[in-house]
């Protein structure tokens, strides 16, 4: 940052350390905090680094008028807001940036729910030993995973180390490092019922929305457990609730919720999943840990560093997947 007319704006939070991550990605590259710079000198900016949604929702890129890339930090693109940022603006998501650490909790959830880690606890605090509770095991088992881009190929290598088979879905059905088949998107309902374990880390779009619903959970197995690490309206809420009270040995373990407010940190759920003893869950901190928004930083400005260099906009997304349908 200096005197020069700013080519990037940045509005992700202070608390992060912004100077030294974007001296040594963006050498020399004017920059500016967004809060801090007056629509008069927003003339040469070119590029937006975003972090939450709030962050940029009074933003008006009248004020911009070179502005052609909006990176944000996170990986999620669901809850942008497309309509501020008309074409030919390209918004891109933070591909990878948090993928080992949102895999670590897939695994976590899973290995949390096969072995009834929650459930057991009222054992531990009795004293009990016996009855041994019913644990399902990894060893030989088939995994499916939604959504095989890099938070799926992460989960695909962890998994390894357990002897588990890997099939994967994604939108072309080609194949991919890490499993032994790949399905396309349009055989969803054929991929899940191959799965004792149903990795979904797939992005909310208007074609995953809902696409796990009463139909697929029921093609799944009977002692599937189904997991979400990406983004729970991707199952429709009441269809698992439901599936999971009727059909006590499947299992399910979810991070993201339905209904987030990350304004007030706080989520609501239409339904008390947490009293099934047949299901278990996190609030979607897959991604909190030392060093990892800073990660994410580097990552995001890693991109920046590839638009300015080429004028390319490194994986933006195809805004039409995410703008609302009237």
């Amino acid at each position: 940052m200096n005197g020069a007319p700013p080519r990037l704006l940045v509005a992700v939070s202070s608390d992060l350390a912004l100077h030294p991550v974007l001296d040594d990605g963006l050498p020399g590259l004017p920059w500016a905090l967004l809060a801090e710079t007056p629509p008069e000198r927003r003339g040469a900016v070119e590029a937006l680094l975003a972090g939450a949604r709030r962050t940029v929702e009074g933003f008006d890129p009248a004020t911009t008028p070179k502005l052609r890339c909006v990176q944000r930090i996170f990986t999620g693109v669901d809850d942008f807001p497309f309509d501020r940022f008309p074409a030919p603006i390209e918004i891109a998501g933070n591909v990878g940036a948090f993928a080992p650490y949102v895999a670590e909790q897939g695994i976590a959830l899973a290995l949390a729910a096969a072995r009834l880690i929650v459930p057991v606890q009222a054992m531990v605090r009795a004293g009990k030993l016996r009855p041994a509770p019913v644990q399902r095991l990894f060893e030989g088992a088939t995994a499916v995973v939604l959504g095989y881009g890099e938070i799926g190929r992460a989960i695909a290598r962890r998994l390894g180390g357990f002897d588990v088979r890997v099939l994967g879905v994604n939108r072309s059905g080609r194949m991919a490092p890490g499993c032994v088949a790949m399905y396309p998107a349009d055989r969803l309902d054929e991929a899940v019922a191959e799965g004792d374990l149903v990795f979904d880390a797939r992005p909310l779009t208007h074609e995953t929305r809902g696409s796990i619903g009463r139909a697929q959970l029921e093609r799944m197995r009977p002692t599937a457990i189904y997991v979400n690490v990406g983004r729970a309206a991707t199952a429709d809420e009441e269809a698992l609730y439901r599936h999971l009270e009727a059909h006590p040995d499947f299992r399910a373990a979810i991070d993201p919720w339905w209904n987030e407010d990350f304004a007030t940190g706080t989520f609501h759920a239409r339904f008390p999943f947490w009293d099934l003893p047949n299901f278990v869950a996190t609030p979607h901190s897959a991604g909190y840990g030392a060093g990892t928004t800073e990660r994410a930083l580097r990552f995001a400005v890693a991109n920046l560093a590839q638009f300015f260099a080429t004028g390319r906009v490194p994986h933006p997304v195809d805004r039409r997947e995410y703008e609302r349908q009237d």
